[in-house]
């Protein structure tokens, strides 16, 4: 479900299993009644700015995934409520994240689950040296 969601991530083995062992972070199973799974949400605390926030630190939902059968369940929902509930016992007011500016479903899905759009963003780089 990760490579759905993240196609170009190469993380091993090796780092998704210290990601988990991180205090800071956690990862959520959404699973149907025979025991499969299908979602995911990884969160993490971001201690720097996070746009749009207005306090620091804050709860991050960095990835949300339901497999496409399962969509408009209540799973997503769920498992956002799950990383509420985990931002709120770290002591955090607030749960942020982010989307592609192209990506109105997931857009929708964030408003969906209460999210409020506070900016819209583009990132820029220049190579300088080698």
């Amino acid at each position: 479900m990760r490579v759905a969601l993240w196609p170009d991530a190469d993380d091993t083995p090796e780092q998704l299993l210290a990601q988990l062992a991180r205090d800071d972070a956690g990862v959520w199973l959404g699973f149907c009644t025979n025991g499969e799974t299908v979602g995911f949400a990884e969160a993490s605390i971001r201690r720097d700015y996070v746009n749009g926030t207005g306090t620091s630190p804050v709860g991050f939902l960095e990835g949300l995934y339901v497999e496409p059968v399962w969509r408009r369940s209540g799973v997503g929902r769920a498992l956002v409520e799950a990383v509420e509930q985990w931002t709120l016992q770290q002591g955090c007011s607030e749960l942020a994240s982010d989307a592609l500016i192209d990506n109105t479903a997931s857009h929708a899905a964030h408003a969906a689950y209460g999210f409020e759009e506070t900016e819209r963003v583009v990132y820029f780089r220049k190579q300088v040296g080698p």
